[in-house]
């Protein structure tokens, strides 16, 4: 069944969505067609590896404002009849020529926030084949055939890609017309502003599928052969040589020997025990850990005798998150560049040291990281780094298959904000690099070459009793990992179904540095949806955060499928937030 045809208002006893339960597949995603694409794999034989990839190829088609296949894909997988959970690291590699003096000679003063410059290594595609390769049934040519299909049929433009703010078609059809004409002749077709319900072809995008299902097909040998003719043929062959061209005719640092040394790794995520509940993430080339740190936080305080949403429970919870988020900035990156403390980072000791800062009549304005390295709740004010608003830009896919095969895949990046569209290939080049830092030099985040800059695009994985359980994500840039942790709070602590813990009112914080440049801040500022109740807000602003109150059904874009460890019933749930700011609202599919 789908949310959509049986959507309601909610009621203090009744969710916007209703619950979707079954027992062969569950599926979340962005968009329907991605869900059926997926729901089509599985029931064609494929498990949720192949299924969560087919979803991914059709979001980065049917929603690139906010993602395409030139972007990144961080994903957590966990295997039926395995107790481990893999992470591969989807995160795109800055280019060879990519320092921060090459920038600076520029005259730049950061990473620019889009075009050619921004552009690292496309990591989102080798993901994906990565992950089939390792843990998928099916070949390449079959999980891409929904994407194909629909790139050359054409599919219905929807309201999120036309007007979703900064990042849909009508606010970007200037920089289309006047600077990227790639662009304008794949999304202004006729000259125009497609209308919603307009049938929208992306011939390009089918033809390069094709291209490499083909090489897939005269490849020889098995299944992996075929796979990493597919891998080649993107990264070493034509569409390698296409992107390499695109950016030096536009004097790029992206170059074609960039691409041909790039290669995804499959990591040992992070994880976190919290009650009977471990919560995996992917490393700290990611803000994921930022969750672990705010729960190794919050399990110091008695979270369900404070009362969901009271005044007391959002109090600590916003301080929890300022002071985990601190730590992101001052310690997080690309762990094969610099030295990171992990293990002190998520330590229970080191948490209830962060614990102890937080005084509970009182919000704290300054940016406070702590000193894991020497077991310090503070790092001396010498030591300290420092200081944009966020969008939602990017989309979140779930899957369980019957045997309990889980994925969580977290595609973002190389929206059609990000740079121009390379005419042969119909998608446009990723602007991560524009997270990099070009000062202090002693920055973890600062660009270098092949480093991968750090992300906001954070995929969950939990077990619960030591036996898989749930997955879960979020859209949403520096505030992912926030709402995540309330999503996941509303779960584990307040005993919330998925779909309530998901239309539950949530909040975010602005109080650290964010990731994208110029990396502002904005002590005590807390954003927060009016649903939790006029009294908690006034006594919020009492304990001296900045409240703005936002509109209502804004804060969350949650996705989440789990799996009964008892009786192997699956569940689904969405977000129907997305409305409000012109969002497509996001689609479950179990049965």
């Amino acid at each position: 069944m789908s949310t959509r045809a049986f959507r309601t208002e909610p009621t203090d006893g009744r969710t916007f969505y209703p619950r979707l339960r079954g027992t062969r597949g569950a599926v979340a995603c962005e968009h329907y067609l991605a869900a059926a694409a997926a729901a089509d794999i599985l029931k064609g034989g494929g498990n949720a590896v192949d299924a969560a990839v087919a979803a991914v190829l059709v979001e980065g088609l049917v929603n690139p404002q906010m993602h395409t296949i030139g972007g990144e894909c961080p994903m957590l997988i966990r295997m039926a009849g395995d107790s481990r959970v893999h992470a591969v690291n989807g995160n795109m590699a800055a280019p060879e020529r990519a320092t921060a003096q090459a920038y600076r000679e520029r005259g730049l003063s950061d990473v620019p926030d889009r075009g050619i410059l921004a552009a690292g290594v496309p990591a989102a595609f080798g993901a994906l084949v990565t992950a089939l390769m390792r843990f998928g049934r099916l070949p390449f040519a079959a999980v891409a055939g929904p994407a194909i299909a629909l790139a050359r049929d054409g599919f219905a433009v929807h309201c999120g890609l036309i007007g979703q703010a900064g990042f849909g078609i009508r606010d970007l059809q200037e920089t289309f017309r006047s600077e990227w004409p790639g662009s304008a002749a794949l999304y202004l077709p006729d000259g125009r502003v497609p209308r919603e319900g307009d049938l929208f072809r992306n011939p390009a995008l089918a033809a390069m599928f094709d291209h490499l299902a083909t090489l897939e097909r005269k490849a020889g040998g098995g299944r992996a052969d075929g796979l990493q003719a597919v891998l080649d043929g993107f990264y070493r062959g034509d569409v390698a040589a296409e992107i390499a061209a695109f950016s030096e005719a536009r004097e790029g640092f992206l170059a074609r020997g960039d691409l041909a040394r790039f290669e995804t790794h499959v990591e040992d995520p992070v994880s976190l025990d919290f009650g009977d509940v471990t919560l995996f993430k992917c490393g700290f080339w990611n803000q994921g850990p930022a969750l672990l740190q705010t729960l190794a936080i919050l399990e110091n305080h008695d979270l369900a005798a404070l009362g969901h949403n009271s005044a007391d429970y959002l109090h600590v919870l916003i301080e929890a998150l300022k002071l985990a988020f601190a730590d992101r900035e001052q310690f997080y990156g690309d762990p094969r560049h610099v030295d990171v403390p992990a293990e002190a980072l998520l330590s229970k000791e080191y948490g209830a040291l962060r614990a102890a800062l937080i005084d509970p009549n009182r919000a704290d304005a300054s940016l406070r990281p702590g000193d894991p390295r020497r077991m310090g709740a503070l790092l001396p004010a010498a030591d300290r780094l420092g200081g944009k608003a966020w969008g939602p830009g990017t989309v979140h896919v779930d899957v369980i298959d019957a045997e309990g095969n889980m994925v969580a895949a977290t595609p973002s990046g190389a929206w059609i904000k990000s740079a121009e569209v390379v005419p042969t290939l119909g998608f446009p080049l990723g602007n991560r690099l524009m997270t990099f830092y070009l000062d202090p030099p002693h920055h973890p985040n600062l660009v270098a070459p092949f480093k991968r800059p750090r992300t906001t695009i954070s995929p969950s994985l939990a077990f619960k009793g030591g036996r898989p359980w749930m997955v879960f994500g979020s859209m949403g840039g520096d505030q992912q990992d926030q709402w995540q942790v309330q999503f996941f709070l509303n779960r584990v602590v307040f005993g919330m179904t998925i779909q309530e813990a998901i239309e539950a009112p949530k909040l975010s914080s602005e109080h650290f540095p964010g990731f994208f440049a110029p990396h502002d801040h904005f002590p005590n500022r807390v954003r927060i949806e009016p649903r939790v109740g006029e009294a908690a807000l006034r006594e919020l602003s009492r304990r001296g955060h900045d409240v703005e109150v936002a509109i209502d059904w804004t804060e969350g874009y949650l996705l989440a499928a789990e799996r009964d460890p008892e009786t192997g019933m699956l569940e689904a749930g969405c977000d129907p937030r997305g409305t409000k700011a012109e969002v497509f609202p996001a689609f479950a599919l179990c049965w």
